[in-house]
């Protein structure tokens, strides 16, 4: 193994073993596309429309104690085939290129409030990693951030503050993290950002976690960022609504979120945003989009058909409808239409 394998291995610890359980969706099956990719020799053909999302599912990836399966071939090997449909692309090298440039410095967000079984897994980031890789960008161009030092860490990851190899650390980190000493107007939000976000990243992959939200419904794609602002606090009332949707409108995120890569292994479908494990269930899978605002949606229907699954109520009916969605789809970030959204499931 490489001086350079090694760090990365120092550097992304195993993660722990989720749980079995295989839960098909009522819902989205109205809406789910079952595609084949075809490729001639090798080279792309691209279809007549990009999916806008994709599902990758797979009983493998956790086991039935409730722990994620270390076998981090299988999580990265769905990885690599969710975005080779996503690009249209027949290798995963292809894939990965048509989303990043070598010359790329790629921020990678993770949501890390809830500890380490509801965070982003280890083995998530470290296929995306391999991806990146595929696509030239260097190790040391690469940083693994959250809010503060101590969520990541609570999470599973090592803090980097070194000069060379992928780093890893929190906006709380300094001097390299910090936030913008004046703030930025996005609608109603005003907010300093993080400068990991404003200042050093080029390109951000967004890493949320498949759960609930006890205000906006749901904390997924969007929600994410307010992890990247100075004041989330502010922005709770009525639903996090028209926030979080004017918050995903600014330049900062706008123009350079490349990729999401939901990590919905274990999902929670009520109680959230922090860990409660009396309603969680094993979705088993890994989503990843392009599109916010088409990903939210997705998202927010798995969770209401699990929670009519368990006989909770709807999130409208609970009084804390994702209304962001349609605000963001009102400002012309993406698509919130069920029957406009191009599903894949692999």
């Amino acid at each position: 193994m490489s001086v350079k394998s090694a760090e990365r291995r120092l550097f992304l610890k195993k993660a722990l073993l989720m749980g079995g359980g295989f839960c098909t969706t009522s819902i989205l099956a109205k809406y789910l596309t079952h595609c084949t990719a075809h490729f001639a020799h090798g080279n792309d053909m691209q279809p007549a429309v990009l999916p806008d999302v994709v599902i990758g599912r797979d009983d493998a990836i956790a086991s039935d104690n409730g722990n994620v399966n270390v076998k981090e071939s299988k999580i990265t090997n769905i990885l690599h085939a969710a975005v080779m449909q996503l690009t249209g692309s027949a290798s995963k090298e292809h894939a990965w290129q048509r989303l990043f440039r070598p010359s790329d410095i790629v921020g990678i967000k993770l949501n890390c409030l809830s500890g380490r079984i509801m965070s982003p897994h280890v083995a998530i980031v470290d296929a995306i990693l391999h991806g990146l890789k595929f696509a030239g960008v260097k190790d040391e161009n690469i940083i693994v951030f959250e809010r503060y030092n101590r969520e990541l860490e609570a999470a599973g990851f090592r803090v980097r503050r070194a000069t060379k190899g992928v780093q890893c650390f929190g906006t709380d980190e300094l001097p390299q993290g910090g936030y913008d000493s004046e703030p930025q107007i996005a609608g109603s939000v005003g907010t300093c950002f993080s400068k990991i976000v404003s200042q050093m990243c080029t390109a951000i992959i967004n890493v949320p976690v498949l759960k609930d939200h006890d205000l906006a419904g749901i904390s997924v794609a969007m929600k994410n960022f307010f992890g990247a602002m100075h004041n989330p606090n502010k922005y709770h009332t009525n639903n996090c609504n028209p926030y979080i949707a004017e918050l995903n409108s600014h330049p900062y995120i706008v123009n350079k979120v490349r990729l999401i890569v939901c990590d919905a292994i274990l999902a929670q479908y009520n109680g959230g945003p922090g860990y409660k494990p009396q309603w969680t269930w094993n979705y088993n899978g890994i989503i990843v989009g392009r599109d916010p605002v088409a990903f939210d949606r997705i998202c927010h229907t798995i969770i209401e058909d699990q929670r009519k699954k368990m006989k909770l109520p709807s999130l409208q009916q609970a009084r804390r409808e994702p209304k962001y969605i349609s605000t963001a789809a009102m400002l012309g970030l993406g698509t919130d239409d069920l029957s406009k959204i191009n599903l894949v499931s692999i």
